[in-house]
């Protein structure tokens, strides 16, 4: 029996992707470098501090890996504060309604910073539904090492078998799967560079879920 609902927080639970893509693309262009989407997408899922290391060894690049870190997320911050349009993915809040009023615990495990994720829940008045709140500022390796859902698991009190996990990224489902979580990936666009192959199951609506179906996943 399920006890625990695990989060992602980046493409499951609001539609910031577009976001980091802009800023992304805003930052590549002040770097003046050329990154091409299938390693951009690379990016998904994973922390500010392993992406902008990555992209200094890519393209070797004489800023500091600190420097980098605080020219990304300038970036990101002056986009996500103009940003009027961003929603909570469809179906997701009657989702997470559903499982808190069940009773089902429900903690957020995100490689996205405090900052990031105190924004985007006081945006969306998350924190009464949420257990936990987990950051991967927290970890000194991200997704797709299994760091933050070992800590998750372990947060929530139950076991890993207790336990699901809710992804959209690559990183993320191998997060999930190599800390031997049952993982269900949410794919909401068809052309998305991400692979859900991995997962478990795979949705495409919150609506495919609820806390009956979720209570019985074995």
């Amino acid at each position: 029996m399920i006890k625990c609902v695990i989060f992602d927080m980046d493409g499951v639970l609001v539609n910031s992707e577009p976001i980091a893509f802009t800023a992304y693309g805003s930052l590549f262009k002040a770097l003046n470098i050329v990154v091409p989407n299938d390693v951009s997408a690379t990016f998904i899922g994973s922390s500010d501090k392993n992406n902008m290391q990555k992209l200094k060894d890519l393209y070797k690049l004489e800023h500091t890996h600190e420097q980098l870190i605080d020219e990304k997320r300038k970036h990101y911050y002056e986009v996500f504060d103009a940003a009027v349009d961003m929603e909570l993915m469809p179906g997701v809040k009657v989702l997470i309604e559903n499982l808190h009023e069940n009773g089902m615990k429900l903690i957020l495990a995100s490689s996205a910073t405090k900052l990031k994720i105190g924004k985007i829940f006081t945006r969306f008045n998350l924190y009464p539904y949420f257990d936990e709140v987990i950051s991967g500022d927290d970890f000194e390796f991200s997704k797709p090492h299994p760091a933050i859902f070992l800590e998750a698991v372990a947060k929530s009190g139950f076991t890993a078998d207790e336990c699901i996990v809710i992804e959209d990224s690559t990183n993320g489902i191998k997060a999930a799967t190599a800390a031997g979580v049952y993982c269900i990936g949410y794919k909401n666009d068809e052309h998305s560079l991400q692979d859900t192959s991995l997962a478990n199951e795979v949705i495409t609506d919150f609506k495919q879920l609820s806390y009956d179906k979720i209570r019985d996943i074995k």
